[in-house]
């Protein structure tokens, strides 16, 4: 279980900047508010979660949940999710 959890932090920390860059090439964002805001957002909470299992999920597709989840308080999730 540890080791699923620390492979879990180490792959956060490669999926999370690729999509923080998303959201500022899509959005037009600033790096400081992009980084502030998906942390703060469910989608990154659930990502967070390995159980979920949203980091199977590419960068563009989480940025789009995020999108999503910002402008109508609601994510989507794609169909292979469940």
């Amino acid at each position: 279980r540890l080791m699923c959890d620390k492979r879990h932090s180490a792959l956060l920390t490669v999926i999370v900047p690729m999509v923080v860059e998303e959201i500022i090439r899509n959005d037009g964002a600033d790096e400081a508010t992009a980084t502030k805001g998906f942390y703060a957002s469910r989608v990154y909470e659930e990502l967070s979660e390995e159980s979920r299992k949203l980091w199977h999920y590419s960068p563009k597709i989480l940025a789009a949940m995020y999108r999503e989840e910002v402008q109508t308080g609601d994510i989507t999730y794609p169909e292979e999710a469940f």
